[in-house]
């Protein structure tokens, strides 16, 4: 009997990553305390005009020590910061904690961001510092107001306050692509860097429409197969809601399957995600172009067919741990 030649495993193309940041050598950058002070990039006179006329006071103004910019130190009046109208809704337990903090200190000790809009501000961060202020009863609240109205619009980047979960990010992104709409023309591509990944504005637009969508199964396979749009931002807010309701038809397709697999005695927390992960055809292939629609219409069909027979406990238990029985879901 002839021995069998042994099959060469081809290695699989390693995933690139991104270059390691490299060490900057120290005080290399940026503004000296005595340039951080400096009165050369004095902000124009008509903001810190429009401040007193709103009410507040101009404490200071300065240069960030970064990159230069200018900044007004300011107090302003509290019944005039509101939130961008982009950004996530409050976490309500987290405004009481923040409330109670700063009762208990009895001190407000850092300013939020603040960008005057029409003879009110709007903060990209702070939301929650201002919440809890106005809780307590402020009157005025510190704030470092920049004078480029476009910072606004990085409520990502600027939003660490509380730490954003898929929801959230994505409700933010959709609502910035809402309200950049009509106020500004361009493509959605050219936002990229507000955006910063396209996968959130669909999601975000079937957050909106399903606000209990389980997201976090189907951003794996959508961050592959979506792309910024070359479409003006009309466009693109067209198409974001079109994948929405494609992505909630599969969403329909797999909850039907999942309550299926429940009928017949099978509990998981986990039971949506291994039914994704099992009509996700993807996960073979590792390399070449990844379109969304047809993508989610291959899921849809593979859901609809989806043969419960092949499911066994012990595929379920490798991939979400201990499942439990019906006896045990009582």
């Amino acid at each position: 009997m002839a021995a069998k030649t042994p099959r060469k495993k081809t290695a699989s193309p390693a995933t690139p990553r991104k270059p390691r940041r490299k060490k900057a050598e120290p005080a290399s950058r940026g503004l000296t305390p005595a340039e951080v002070a400096s009165e050369a990039h004095a902000p124009a006179p008509e903001l810190i005009q429009g401040i007193l006329e709103d009410g507040g006071q101009v404490l200071g103004q300065y240069r960030d020590p970064l990159g230069g910019h200018t900044v007004v130190f300011a107090a302003l009046p509290i019944d005039k910061v509101e939130p961008t109208p982009y950004q996530r809704d409050v976490s309500e337990p987290h405004v009481k904690r923040l409330a109670t903090a700063m009762e208990r200190l009895d001190r407000f000790l850092d300013p939020i961001i603040a960008i005057r809009k029409e003879g009110r501000y709007w903060t990209p961060n702070g939301n929650h510092r201002l919440q809890a202020s106005k809780l307590l009863g402020g009157k005025a609240i510190m704030a470092l107001v920049l004078p480029e109205e476009d910072v606004a619009y990085q409520i990502l980047a600027l939003n660490t306050e509380k730490a954003h979960n898929l929801k959230e990010r994505s409700l933010e992104v959709v609502r910035m692509l809402r309200g950049l709409t009509g106020a500004r023309a361009g493509r959605e591509a050219e936002f990229a860097h507000l955006f910063e990944e396209p996968a959130f504005l669909t999601l975000g637009a079937a957050y909106e429409k399903r606000p209990r969508f389980s997201g976090g199964a189907y951003h794996p396979f959508i961050k592959r197969a979506e792309t910024f749009l070359p479409l003006p931002l009309a466009e693109a807010l067209q198409v974001r809601e079109a994948r929405a309701d494609r992505l909630l038809e599969l969403d329909d397709a797999v909850a039907h399957v999942v309550d299926a697999l429940k009928q017949r005695g099978l509990q998981s927390p986990y039971l949506k995600n291994f039914v994704v992960a099992r009509i996700n055809f993807l996960r073979f292939k590792k390399e070449g172009p990844v379109e969304f629609d047809p993508t989610v219409t291959k899921m849809i069909s593979s859901a609809r067919k989806f043969n419960l027979d092949k499911v066994n406990r012990e595929d379920l238990g490798r991939m979400s741990g201990p499942l439990l029985g019906s006896e045990d879901s009582e």
